[in-house]
């Protein structure tokens, strides 16, 4: 599988890009901001690869702020949870109303051309990879993560190398993020290569042994 990350310059949000090869159609999964469109294209154009759809883990800005010129660029969808989907028109409803006025007054939103829903345990195959979706919410309420060809875990703002993603926004909740750890995280496969929302990858094996949040859970 090739696997190719570009950080966006806010926030350092991790643009993940996948595919089954050099060459052949691929994913782009959470482009955030500033548009970063350009940059996803160079490394697109640099493998020899065919973008077919936008995956996006969750609604912040930072996960989907480059969505719409990738997805309307290329004509193909953007896939998120339905309860995150109001967010990409309404970014208010897991920002809160003053990070908006004091970030991005006066800035319009809108969805790209074409918007698909994922529910939990929704099975797709895209680009030669078998992709389930699932349902993790805590960090925001239509939060999800993505297994990959049994091999990765796109673990979005859920999980990252020493740490979990924080609950403390709009439709953030703490006691959805412990079910979700409990239930989704912990019954997850040592192999796993986890490819988070922020910072480096890591594997489920090493988070079980070493991450204190999932250390807690299991004491």
């Amino acid at each position: 599988m090739l696997i190719r990350v570009h950080p966006a310059p806010m926030y350092a949000t991790n643009c993940w890009i996948l595919a089954a090869e050099k060459g052949s159609e691929c994913i782009i999964v959470d482009p955030g901001m500033p548009d970063i469109s350009a940059e996803i294209e160079m490394i697109v154009e640099e493998e020899g690869l065919k973008p077919v759809a936008v995956l996006l883990t969750h609604g912040h800005l930072d996960h989907t702020f480059s969505v719409i010129p990738l997805a309307d660029g290329y004509g193909i969808p953007a896939y998120i949870h339905s309860e995150d989907r109001r967010a990409l028109l309404h970014p208010e409803i897991v920002h809160g109303e003053e990070f908006i006025a004091s970030f991005l007054s006066g800035s319009t939103f809108s969805e790209p051309n074409q918007v698909l829903e994922l529910k939990n345990n929704q099975k797709f195959e895209a680009v030669g990879l078998n992709i389930t979706a699932i349902h993790a919410p805590g960090h925001t309420a239509g939060s999800l993560m993505f297994t990959v060809n049994d091999e990765c875990l796109i673990s979005g703002d859920v999980l990252f190398a020493g740490s979990i993603g924080r609950t403390d926004l709009p439709s953030g909740s703490h006691e959805a993020m412990q079910r979700t750890l409990m239930t989704k995280i912990l019954p997850l496969g040592d192999h796993l290569r986890v490819l988070p929302g922020h910072g480096p990858d890591t594997t489920i094996e090493y988070e079980r042994r070493t991450n204190p949040y999932l250390k807690q859970l299991r004491s």
